[in-house]
C-alpha cells in the first residue's frame, strides 16, 4: 500500500500541470443531475391544497399534492425581519427524515406577521409587511410570485417544472418522490423486471458507479430541484467557488455550475467545475434592484442559468396589461435534503449584504497582523531555513507579519507534531520570531495517520469519533500520511475534542504566536471518488452525501474555537481554510487554492475574490506568484502589486518550484516588490477599518464597482478592477508586457485622485493610464478621507504607536468624510470591554474635524496625527488657508494642487478641529 500511495502522490505531483477532468463528474455522469436536468418546463403535477392553509403570526403552512402519485408535501412560508422571505418544502409524512442543515444560521431568525389579503379557488394573496409587497400563491399548478406594486420581483416554479421533481423512470415512476425504504422499492422493481423491464440500476437510482467507485445509495434517489425566474434581470453573480468571471454565464447547452467541495489539482479557468468551497448564494442585479437567493443545502448541488425574454400577463389584480422584459431563469438541483431557500429582496446591494449577514453572520474580525504580508512555501526546510528567511526580510528592508510551515514540518505528517530532526526546538524558533514581533502559521489537516503510536489517532479511535464506512467500521482513505482516518467534525463532541488539542499543554511546541492553516478539508481523499469521501460513508445517522459541503466549515469552526479557547477567550484567532460553505466567514480566511504561475491565474484572482466577498467572505486572497510552476520576474512583480491590494496577502509556492523569496529576482525587482508590500503596510489603518465595518455590518471589503454604483450599467460586467470599501479603486496590471491599462472611473460628477501623483480625474469615463513596472493604478474617491501610516517597520506590531497621515480628497459634490478605527489589534476587548476608538473624520467649510462615534467606548492611544494632505484645493483656496493658518506648518504644491499640513500634533483618539479660514 505504501508503494501504491507513493505512486499516487508521484502522479499527482510529477504529472502534467493540469487538471485531469476525467477525475471529476459532469452532469451527465451524475445520475441525479442528468435526471433532473432532463425535466423540461411543462405542466407541473403539483397543486396547492388551499383548504389546508394555516396562518399564524409568524408562519404559513400549506399542503401540496403531486396529482400523479398523490404524495403530499408541506410548504412553509416565513416573513423574516429585514425584507427576507423563507420558503421550506418537505414531505408531509416522511418515511425517513431528510437532512436539514444545522449550525449555519446564526440563532433564531426574527419573523414579521403575514396576513391574507384575498383568497379564492385559484390562489391566495399575502401581504409581506413591506409597503406594496405581495406574495401570490397560485394553486394549479403550484407557483409563488413575489411582487412589489405592479412588478414581479421573483417567481418560484414559474416555469412549471416540479418544485421537488419526481423521479420519472421506467420502473419507479409511481412511488414517492422522496426515498422509500430500500426493500419496498426493490420488491416493486423486481416485479417490473419480471415483466421484461430494464436493469434497475440503469439510471443510477439505487447504485451508481463512477470510474472504479460504486455508491451504494441505500436510500435510493433523493434529489430535489426548484426553478426561480427573475424578470428584468440580466446579471447574476455569486455561487462561489468557480474560476470564472464575476458575472455568471448562461449554462444552456453546456455544464451547470457545480457546488461540491473538491480537491482539484491545478484547476482550469473559465468553466463551471466545482472547486474547494461552495456557497449556495446568488445575487441578481439590475439598475433598479438587487436581490439574493440563499439555497440552504449542503449536498452536491448543480445550478443551471438561462436567459430569455418573456411576457408577463395579468396576475390577479396586481399586473395590468402585459409587457416584454428580459429574464434570467435559475434552477437549483441538489442530491438530497429539503428545499430551504431564503429570498433576500434588497432592494439595495448593501441591504442584501445585511440580509445575508443576519442569516449566517459576518466576517470575523481578524487580528491586525492577519492583514499584513504572509510568507509561505511548501516547505521551509528546517529551523535554520526559517531563521534565514526571516533575516532576509530584515536585510532587504521588507516588512512581513507571518511565516508559514506546510506539511513537512510535522513528524511524518502527524499533525500537532514537529519533525524531531528538522524542527527539534519549535519554541526556540517561535521565540526568535516573537522577538521581532512576528508570527507563524503551521498547517493542521483533518486527515489523521492511522498509527497506534500516534496519540491523536488513538484518542479519536478510542472515543469512536471517526467517520464510518457504510458497514459501520472506521472510514479510511489515503492522504499525505498514507492510510488515514477522517474525524467526524459534524459531531459536536469531535469538534470540542479537536478544539481542546490546541491548548498549549497539549499541542507541544506551540505558543501564542503560532496560528493555524486547515488544508485538504473538502475532505481530500486521494483514492476516493473524485478525490473525496464516499457518499455512503456515515456521520452518525446521516450519509456523507447529506453533509459533504459542511465538512470544511466544521473543521474551520473547531480549529477557530481551539485557538480562542487556548487563550481563555481573549485572543482573536487567525485560521485559513481551503474548503468552505455559507457561514465560513465567521471563522477566518479563505484562499483560492492551488493556482498556477500564469497570467490568466493572476487575472482570475480578482473575480474569484469579488465573488467570495459578495457572499460574506471578505478575507480572501490567492497564492501570490502562483502555487504551481515558476513565474517570470515580471509576473511575480505584477502579482505582488495585485496581492498587496487584495484582502489576504500571502505568497506561496509548490515544493518542486525554485525558491522565490522577494529578493531572489535581482535588485530592481526586489525594489519593486518591496514597494508593493510597503504600500500595503501604509494602508493597514484603512484595511483594518474596512474589516471592522465588515465585521459589524456584513458589507464586503473588496467589492465590485456596481455595489457602489448600482445604476451605472457600465459597471455590471467589470471584474478587472475593484473597490476597497467605498473610497479606493484599484486596477491592477495583469497583462504581460503592458504599457498601459484602461480603468473605468465610475460616478457622474465624481472625481478620482491618483494616489501616487494626486492627479484629479472626472468620473463616468474610461481613463487610459500609461504604466511602467512600478505602476499600481490606485485612485481615491473625491469626498473621502483615508488614514495611513507612512512609517513602515518590520511588522504591523512594530507600527502600533506610529503616527497617522490623513489623505483628504475634496469633491465638488460632497463633504469629505472618513473614519479612523483603533484598538489593541489582537484581543476581543473591542467587543467585550468596548476598548476601541472609532472616530468620524470630516472636512467641511474649510475645517477638518475628528469626533467620537462611540462615546461609551474606552481606549487610549499614543498615536497622533503627523500630517494631513488635502487633495484638490484651488490655488485661491490654498492662498486663503495659508494666510490664515499660523499654528501649523504647511506647504502648497500648486502643480499637483495638494496642500500639506505638517505636525498638527493632535492625538488620534481625541476630539479636535483644524480650521483653515
Amino acid at each position: 500500500m505504501g508503494l501504491l500511495l507513493g505512486l499516487c502522490i508521484s502522479l499527482l505531483l510529477g504529472g502534467s500541470w493540469a487538471v485531469d477532468r476525467g477525475n471529476f463528474k459532469t452532469c451527465d455522469q451524475s445520475a441525479f443531475c442528468k435526471r433532473q436536468r432532463a425535466l423540461k418546463p411543462g405542466q407541473s403535477p403539483y397543486r396547492a391544497l388551499l383548504d389546508t392553509l394555516e396562518l399564524s403570526d409568524s408562519r404559513l403552512t400549506l399542503q401540496l399534492i403531486n396529482d400523479n402519485n398523490k404524495v403530499h408535501l408541506l410548504l412553509e412560508l416565513y416573513r423574516l425581519q429585514g425584507n427576507i422571505t423563507r420558503v421550506k418544502i418537505n414531505e408531509l409524512k416522511p418515511l425517513k427524515p431528510r437532512y436539514e442543515v444545522p449550525d449555519v444560521l446564526v440563532g433564531d431568525q426574527p419573523t414579521e406577521p403575514l396576513s391574507v389579503l384575498s383568497q379564492d379557488d385559484n390562489g391566495v394573496v399575502l401581504s409581506l409587511g413591506a409597503e406594496s409587497q405581495r406574495l401570490i400563491v397560485s394553486a394549479r399548478p403550484f407557483r409563488l410570485d413575489i411582487m412589489e406594486g405592479p412588478e414581479v420581483l421573483l417567481s418560484l416554479n414559474s416555469r412549471v417544472s416540479a418544485p421537488v421533481s419526481p423521479v420519472f423512470t421506467l420502473f419507479c415512476h409511481l412511488f414517492s418522490l422522496f426515498p422509500l425504504m430500500h426493500q419496498s422499492c426493490h420488491l416493486y422493481l423486481c416485479q417490473q423486471a419480471e415483466d421484461g423491464g430494464k436493469d434497475k440500476e440503469e439510471d443510477g437510482l439505487w447504485e451508481e458507479t463512477f470510474k472504479t467507485h460504486t455508491d451504494s445509495k441505500p436510500n435510493g434517489p433523493t434529489s430535489i430541484s426548484l426553478d426561480f425566474s427573475l424578470p428584468g434581470v440580466e446579471h447574476v453573480y455569486g455561487i462561489p467557488e468557480h474560476a470564472d468571471n464575476l458575472k455568471l454565464k448562461t449554462t444552456d447547452g453546456g455544464e451547470p455550475y457545480r457546488l461540491y467541495n473538491l480537491d482539484v489539482f491545478q484547476y482550469e479557468l473559465y468553466n463551471p467545475m466545482a472547486l474547494y468551497g461552495a456557497v449556495p448564494v446568488m445575487l441578481a442585479h439590475n439598475a433598479q434592484r438587487t436581490m439574493g437567493i440563499f439555497w440552504l443545502n449542503a449536498a452536491e448541488t448543480w445550478v443551471d442559468i438561462s436567459s430569455n425574454t418573456t411576457v408577463f400577463g395579468k396576475m390577479l389584480d396586481f399586473v395590468q396589461g402585459s409587457s416584454e422584459t428580459p429574464q434570467t431563469d435559475v434552477r437549483w438541483i441538489s442530491e438530497s435534503g429539503i428545499i430551504d431557500v431564503f429570498i433576500m429582496l434588497g432592494p439595495k446591494p448593501s441591504d442584501v449584504f445585511s440580509q445575508y449577514a443576519s442569516l449566517t453572520g459576518t466576517q470575523s474580525f481578524p487580528p491586525l497582523a492577519g492583514l499584513g504580508y504572509h510568507q509561505c512555501r511548501w516547505n521551509y526546510n528546517d529551523q535554520d531555513d526559517v531563521k534565514a528567511v526571516d533575516q532576509g526580510f530584515d536585510q532587504h528592508d521588507i516588512p512581513y507579519d507571518f511565516i508559514w510551515l506546510d506539511i513537512e514540518h510535522t513528524d511524518g505528517k502527524r499533525y500537532f507534531t514537529w519533525d524531531p530532526e528538522k524542527f527539534p526546538q519549535p519554541k526556540e524558533m517561535l521565540h526568535g520570531i516573537k522577538d521581532k514581533r512576528r508570527k507563524m502559521v503551521a498547517i493542521v489537516d483533518p486527515h489523521i495517520k492511522v498509527d497506534s503510536g500516534y496519540k491523536i489517532h488513538s484518542e479519536i479511535r478510542a472515543r469512536d469519533l471517526y467517520v464510518k464506512n457504510k458497514d459501520g467500521g472506521d472510514y479510511e482513505g489515503w492522504c499525505w500520511p498514507g492510510n488515514s482516518g477522517y474525524p467526524d467534525f459534524t459531531n459536536p463532541e469531535m469538534r470540542a475534542w479537536w478544539a481542546s488539542m490546541f491548548a498549549y499543554d497539549k499541542y507541544e511546541g506551540s505558543m501564542e504566536n503560532l496560528y493555524t492553516w486547515n488544508d485538504m478539508n473538502e475532505p481530500s481523499v486521494f483514492n476516493g471518488p473524485e478525490v473525496t469521501m464516499y457518499k455512503d460513508a456515515m456521520h452518525g445517522k446521516w450519509e456523507h452525501r447529506d453533509v459533504h459541503n459542511l465538512y470544511g466549515l466544521y473543521v474551520h469552526m473547531a480549529t477557530t474555537d481551539g485557538l480562542i479557547q487556548r487563550s481563555g477567550g481573549t485572543e482573536r484567532p487567525f485560521v485559513l481554510t481551503r474548503a468552505f460553505f455559507a457561514g465560513s466567514q465567521r471563522y477566518g480566511a479563505v484562499w483560492t487554492g492551488d493556482n498556477a504561475a500564469e497570467w490568466d491565474h493572476l487575472k482570475i484572482s480578482i473575480p474569484m475574490c469579488l465573488s467570495l466577498g459578495l457572499v460574506g467572505i471578505s478575507l480572501c486572497g490567492a497564492d501570490v506568484g502562483g502555487f504551481f510552476k515558476s513565474p517570470s520576474a515580471e509576473l511575480l512583480v505584477r502579482w505582488y502589486q495585485t496581492g498587496a491590494y487584495q484582502p489576504f496577502f500571502r505568497a506561496h509556492a509548490h515544493l518542486d518550484t525554485p525558491r522565490r523569496e522577494p529578493w531572489l529576482f535581482g535588485p530592481e525587482n526586489t525594489a519593486l516588490i518591496r514597494d508593493a508590500i510597503r504600500q500595503r503596510y501604509t494602508l493597514l489603518p484603512y484595511w483594518y477599518q474596512q474589516f471592522y465595518q465588515a465585521h459589524k455590518t456584513g458589507q464586503p471589503v473588496m467589492r465590485p464597482l456596481w455595489v457602489e454604483y448600482p445604476k451605472d450599467t457600465a459597471t455590471f460586467t467589470i471584474d478587472d478592477e475593484f473597490l476597497i470599501g467605498q473610497d479606493l479603486l484599484v486596477h491592477p496590471v495583469t497583462e504581460e508586457g503592458a504599457r498601459g491599462v484602461t480603468a473605468y472611473l465610475p460616478g457622474q460628477g465624481e472625481v478620482w485622485y491618483d494616489v501616487h501623483t494626486f492627479q484629479k480625474h472626472n468620473g463616468a469615463q474610461n481613463l487610459y493610464i500609461p504604466v511602467t513596472m512600478s505602476s499600481i493604478p490606485v485612485f481615491q474617491r473625491g469626498g473621502s478621507i483615508v488614514p495611513r501610516k507612512v512609517r513602515v517597520r518590520r511588522s504591523s506590531d512594530c507600527m502600533e504607536n506610529d503616527p497617522y497621515t490623513l489623505y483628504v480628497a475634496l469633491s465638488p459634490q460632497r463633504v469629505a468624510v472618513g473614519e479612523l478605527y483603533i484598538d489593541d489589534g489582537h484581543t476581543f476587548n473591542f467587543q467585550t470591554k468596548k476598548e476601541f476608538i472609532h472616530r468620524s473624520l470630516t472636512f467641511a467649510n474649510n475645517a477638518l474635524a475628528s469626533r467620537n462615534l462611540f462615546p461609551e467606548s474606552n481606549f487610549s492611544t499614543d498615536s497622533w496625527i503627523e500630517k494631513v494632505l488635502i487633495l484638490g484645493p484651488s490655488s485661491r483656496q490654498s492662498e486663503c488657508w495659508v494666510f490664515l493658518t499660523t499654528s501649523v506648518e504647511f506647504e502648497f504644491e500648486a502643480s499637483m494642487s495638494v496642500l500639506t499640513l505638517r505636525k498638527p500634533g493632535m492625538n488620534a483618539g481625541a476630539d479636535w478641529t483644524v480650521v483653515l479660514q
